[in-house]
């Protein structure tokens, strides 16, 4: 009888640090629910998918809606019966701005999906983990550098990622009972589409512009599946990949 795969759950996995994770983890095994906005988006996920590895299933999902959440997790227990990883990946931010010209729609839509989405989506999986036999899992969620400095006029950004961490520390201590583990991978300057801004120059503590370095999205990849490779006694509850180049520590 051959050993059953693991399920992984990775959200805004229609692009960037999703898509290169899913991969990752499809081809370390896993069966990978595929879920995001765009279905289009899902489906390419999928087609890049390695045919001898992990089932890959796209789900269409908008986290910030907590019936299209409860619908995500009905259809993946449908599907697979368990869920051993949730990669809570699914952001947004907004225009750089001082943050008294920010709109009310534009705070509520960034912290409808980076804060409410990652905490609904943690709810039904520790729901489901809990009651899951063999009971337990692991919770990993896209931190950010921005969890722990700020750049400038990025406050609703911010103030979210920050919120992630408070998360992930909830996670760990009421999880730990139910064989639950949480982690944060707080990532700087990863190449993506949201960061292609970086290469022309982004906006300084002093008002400059300035270009910065990005990493290749693989170093992300390795990083989160090394976090979730660990059996379920070991945990890395916050690790930090970034491009050695970028300004972090105090963002000058």
């Amino acid at each position: 009888m051959t050993e059953e795969r693991k399920v992984a759950l990775v959200t805004g996995a229609g692009s960037g640090v999703g898509r290169a994770v899913s991969l990752a983890l499809q081809s370390a095994g896993y069966s990978v629910v595929l879920a995001g906005r765009r279905v289009e988006e899902l489906e390419r996920t999928a087609l890049l998918a390695k045919t001898s590895a992990g089932q890959m299933l796209p789900i269409p999902t908008d986290v910030s809606n907590a019936d299209s959440v409860r619908s995500l997790f009905a259809q993946l227990v449908h599907a697979f019966g368990r869920l051993d990883l949730l990669f809570n990946n699914a952001g947004m931010n907004a225009p750089e701005m001082p943050m008294e010209d920010l709109t009310e729609d534009q705070w509520n839509a960034v912290v409808s999906v980076n804060m409410t989405g990652a905490f609904l989506c943690a709810q039904h999986a520790i729901r489901l983990m809990k009651t899951q036999q063999p009971r337990g899992g692991r919770i990993i969620n896209n931190g950010s550098i921005s969890a722990h400095t700020p750049r400038p006029h990025s406050v609703p950004y911010t103030m979210t990622k920050h919120a992630i961490t408070g998360l992930t520390k909830c996670i760990c201590l009421d999880g730990r009972a139910f064989d639950i583990a949480g982690g944060q991978i707080d990532i700087g300057n990863a190449a993506t589409e949201m960061t292609t801004r970086m290469v022309g120059g982004v906006t300084q503590p002093d008002g400059s512009k300035k270009a910065e370095p990005r990493i290749d999205l693989r170093h992300v990849a390795d990083a989160v599946l090394y976090m979730a490779s660990l059996p379920l006694d070991a945990n890395v509850p916050f690790m930090i990949v970034m491009a050695t180049g970028m300004p972090f520590a105090g963002r000058g």
